[in-house]
């Protein structure tokens, strides 16, 4: 089974948010784990806004805990950019209560193009067509 990992996922994991341990665990459930570019981006830019990292210790931190934990990093192509957008129209800002930001979209997007399993920590995606499956 293929999960993929939001950026709520792993700034919560790595910043010790509440939830963290559940995530970690159901992290370790899935054989193959992906994320992607974006979803780091707002992982890195999530540890320094939110919890004051300095960014270079933030980028470490996430890299560190992908490569930890094998996450590997899948490409946005036009598929995963077709599937964010749709998310967008669907369930995005000002037309949902999911209320979905464009990482959201993108991590929407992937998880579809890759029928894989969405780990994140929140509400935004249990209004979605995703559901609760792997939310803390």
């Amino acid at each position: 089974m293929k999960l993929f990992v939001d950026a709520s996922a792993i700034v919560a994991i790595i910043a010790g948010e509440e939830g963290a341990d559940e995530l970690a665990l159901r992290l370790d459930r899935y054989g193959e784990r992906l994320t992607s570019p974006v979803a780091r981006w707002e992982a890195i830019v999530g540890l320094h806004r939110s919890h004051h990292y300095d960014w270079r210790y933030a980028e470490e931190s996430v890299d560190a805990l992908l490569h930890l934990q094998a996450v590997r990093m899948t490409a946005i192509g036009e598929r995963e950019g077709q599937l964010a957008l749709n998310a967008f129209g669907n369930y995005g800002k000002g037309k949902h209560p999911a209320r979905l930001n464009m990482g959201d979209c993108f991590a929407y997007g992937c998880a579809s193009a890759q029928n894989a399993d969405l780990l994140f920590k929140g509400d935004d995606f249990s209004k979605t067509d995703l559901g609760t499956v792997n939310r803390a």
